[in-house]
């Protein structure tokens, strides 16, 4: 195996197959990348046997086709630390793998690629394809929303749920609930439901880029694929059931404020100074035209804020938690916002002023 590339094409995509590696794996060959070069193109693959992504890259010149695996991090800090438009020269030779660039020269163990583990996948059952700024939008619309290590493990995750007439990912913690729909029609769309696994997640939404350009999604019984042009990446889903989230969506919120985001992002984040620091509790005052927010800690601190709003409704005060509608905030996209509430012991719901893709479910907290 012998091939010369350029710094800045190898850089890209072993960042992004780095990321996947963990840094402590039980299989040593896990905290490696497959690197497999044929017909011109180079190949980077790593797994930590519940994600695998797949990096190709085209070869400025290949003198021998071959596979082997490196070790990850090591290689990575290798190609970063070489200065900008280098040139590369790789060879194997004996199980060791040489990395010559200009007066540079490393030398890396190695470990055979037929140690080298896939992610077990079965066939895909659905394929449809979107535009990766598409596929962006509905994971960074609710990723913030999933739940970090809870014990109802189908939590620490994102639902993607198909639909003939529109994609939807949905993530909630039991505190807080996100939701956001893409309307477009599914080529061979039946309805399905997959929960997708928190590192998946994370993993799939770094090599989408805000573009038009193609990515295809194929779902199986247990595994969901997306590809694009340079990149395959796979994950295992999550064996479970989401709860009902229209069950969970509040009915009836004839309290409605329409406030200006901004103002309102800002406004949370200096009450949110002084808040407990572990509840992040603040109170909310509803007057006509008028919101004021207080917080208090255990030190006896307070913040008030007075924001002007478009209320028309009742007089009354609620509680919640500061990072929660934080959060929501700076995940909606519009100027304005609406908040629509029942009563002071009712759930929020969030959305844009003109209903748009995404929505948000904030509960209460008593203070």
């Amino acid at each position: 195996m012998q091939f010369t590339i350029s710094r800045e094409a190898l850089l890209k995509p072993l960042q992004l197959v780095a990321g996947v590696v963990e840094r402590r794996q039980t299989l040593p060959v896990l905290s490696n990348v497959l690197l497999v070069l044929a017909d011109g193109q180079l190949s980077l693959t790593g797994t930590d046997l519940e994600v695998e992504l797949v990096g190709r890259v085209r070869v400025d010149d290949e003198v021998a086709a071959g596979e082997i695996t490196v070790p990850a991090r090591k290689l990575l800090d290798i190609v970063k630390s070489l200065p900008d438009g280098a040139r590369i020269d790789f060879s194997l030779d004996n199980q060791k793998v040489t990395i010559k660039s200009g007066r540079s020269r490393f030398t890396l163990a190695t470990l055979p690629a037929t140690e080298f583990p896939a992610v077990e996948d079965g066939p895909n059952t659905l394929s449809f394809e979107l535009q990766q700024k598409q596929l962006k939008r509905l994971i960074d619309a609710v990723s913030f929303s999933m739940a970090q290590q809870d014990v109802r493990y189908y939590l620490n995750g994102m639902l993607l749920e198909i639909n003939p007439e529109f994609v939807r990912s949905v993530a909630t913690d039991g505190h807080r609930l996100a939701l956001c729909t893409l309307h477009m029609p599914v080529e061979g769309g039946a309805q399905r439901q997959a929960i997708l696994p928190r590192k998946g997640v994370m993993e799939l939404v770094r090599f989408l880029g805000d573009s038009e350009q193609p990515v295809r999604l194929m779902l199986g019984s247990n595994h969901l694929r997306a590809q694009t042009d340079d990149f395959t990446f796979t994950t295992k889903l999550v064996d479970g059931k989401f709860p009902d989230y229209e069950r969970v969506l509040p009915r009836g919120g004839d309290n409605l404020i329409h406030a200006d985001r901004n103002e309102l992002r800002q406004a949370f984040g200096r009450a949110a100074i002084l808040s407990n620091e572990k509840y992040r509790g603040v109170r909310l005052i509803l007057e006509e035209g008028q919101l004021t927010l207080v917080a208090n800690n255990p030190e006896q601190e307070e913040a008030e804020e007075v924001v002007t709003i478009d209320y028309n409704g009742n007089a009354f005060e609620i509680g919640f938690n500061v990072s929660y509608l934080t959060d929501v905030l700076n995940a909606l996209v519009s100027d304005t916002v609406r908040i629509s509430l029942a009563d002071a012991n009712s759930s929020a719901l969030i959305e844009t002023s003109d209903g748009s893709d995404a929505l948000y479910v904030v509960m209460p907290m008593r203070l």
